[in-house]
């Protein structure tokens, strides 16, 4: 018997039922409550057939709903299907007197808050994984300055870091042939040089110089997690633009290329956000381009450096610093400064020091670098291995980094060491060239002429 067509019936059948259903209730007469029911409905089922019918019906009745009433919504989430106080207490009070496994188990199930459970019925859905990834999206979107919220946005975290675990993700290879479908996608998702048009596309999927790699997971499709676009090139790159050039090629051949640069990483899906897939996509990207080219000697990306110009900025008003120096900053405010060449070299002297500075000493709360792209490769295992002024000369280069850009370096026979040493101390990996730029500043700051 064809296990596959039986599947596929039992699915059709089950979608008829959930369409029936929902046909039962028209726009008008949704609102929070009657899904809140149709949630304690699924909860209490029994059966496979009705559970599925009944969560394609729940998940009907969510996307239907306005903000306000997807809030509402969240709210009753975090109130009616918390875990009970009353079965915690006693469970900890069985556990507090036999300390045996039976009684922990016991105590472990009743602490689980009962949405988990809702979470995971909801999941039996035909396409459940992807509609409850774009509702934690709406979550995130709605809960700001409402803390009440956190809690649930700690539940769909807890359960899509087993759902979207490495073992489930699928990497492949995107080039010209991959479904239009997809490509779509990847012209949509490019979030950190925008993708202009087709042409733009095909140019970065070049089989010469170019390679495309993304993370899909079963149950979402074709709906790519995260990609990376590499450059092959020969040396470490220092600018962005002739990466981007419709008719730059840096080789001709693949097997000249001694570097493969990593220059845009964009994740795909915001309701997965918090949920790690760059450190395994850029390892197991390394594997399979060292597979294919073995010449390869260098991976190393070429990485924006967003937030740096607002630290600039706030730079210039902090009276502590030599005057001389907050002048200089004053600069970046004149069109088109990257344009003169004496300007830019002045600007130079300065601002590669403090971009040294910022990177490897500023923190955030949490007492790691305050820069994100820097958290991300640094956590990834990476150095800090070069500064490059005027790496981006776009607007946008120029408006969230004064156009610097930052090579960030894996050394294979170094990720492991970098990695624990980042997560036990928050230690920046940097190479020899950062630290001078980083004792450069420190003269700066003191007024100190710098050679």
């Amino acid at each position: 018997m064809n296990m596959t067509f039986l599947q596929e019936l039992f699915n059709n059948i089950t979608q008829r039922d959930a369409l029936l259903r929902r046909r039962q209730y028209t726009p008008e007469t949704l609102d929070h409550a009657r899904l809140t029911q149709a949630c304690h409905a699924l909860l209490e089922s029994d059966g496979e057939a009705s559970s599925i019918a009944l969560a394609s019906r729940a998940l009907d009745m969510y996307n239907r709903l306005d903000d306000v009433e997807k809030r509402q919504f969240f709210t009753r989430l975090a109130e009616a299907f918390a875990a009970d106080p009353q079965e915690i207490d006693a469970a900890y009070e069985s556990y507090h007197q036999t300390r045996d496994n039976r009684s922990l188990h016991a105590l472990f199930t009743v602490c689980e808050p009962r949405r988990q459970e809702l979470l995971r019925r909801l999941n039996l859905a035909s396409d459940g994984t992807h509609a409850l990834v774009r509702m934690r999206e709406d979550l995130l979107r709605i809960r700001r300055d409402t803390p009440e919220l956190d809690a649930i946005d700690a539940d769909f975290a807890h359960l899509f870091g087993s759902w979207f675990n490495r073992g489930f993700l699928v990497l492949k290879r995107i080039d010209w042939n991959t479904p239009a479908s997809i490509l779509e996608k990847i012209i949509r998702y490019e979030a950190v040089h925008e993708i202009q048009d087709w042409n733009d596309l095909r140019r970065r999927l070049d089989a010469r110089d170019r390679r495309c790699f993304a993370f899909f997971h079963p149950a979402i499709g074709d709906e790519p997690l995260i990609f990376v676009e590499v450059a092959l090139h020969k040396g470490l790159p220092q600018r962005i633009q002739p990466i981007l050039e419709a008719e730059h090629h840096e080789i001709d051949d693949p097997e000249s290329a001694d570097t493969a640069a990593f220059f845009g990483i964009s994740n795909c899906q915001t309701g997965l956000r918090g949920i790690s897939f760059g450190n395994f996509l850029i390892k197991q990207v390394v594997q399979e381009l060292k597979q294919e080219l073995p010449q390869l000697k260098h991976f190393v990306t070429l990485s924006p450096v967003p937030g740096f110009r607002q630290w600039l900025d706030e730079r210039r008003d902090d009276e502590s610093l030599p005057e001389s120096l907050r002048n200089a900053l004053a600069e970046l405010e004149i069109p088109d400064w990257h344009s003169d060449p004496e300007r830019a070299e002045r600007l130079k002297t300065v601002i590669k020091p403090l971009a040294a500075r910022y990177l490897v000493e500023e923190k955030n709360a949490k007492g790691l670098p305050a820069n994100p792209v820097a958290r991300f490769h640094l956590g990834n295992g990476a150095e800090l291995h070069r500064i490059n002024w005027l790496g981006d000369i776009s607007n946008k280069g120029l408006k969230q980094a004064a156009g610097l850009m930052v090579n960030y370096l894996y050394v294979l026979d170094d990720i492991e060491r970098n990695h624990e040493n980042y997560i036990a101390n928050a230690t920046v990996a940097c190479s020899s060239e950062v630290r001078d730029l980083q004792r450069r500043a420190r003269k700066q700051a003191k007024g100190e002429t710098v050679k």
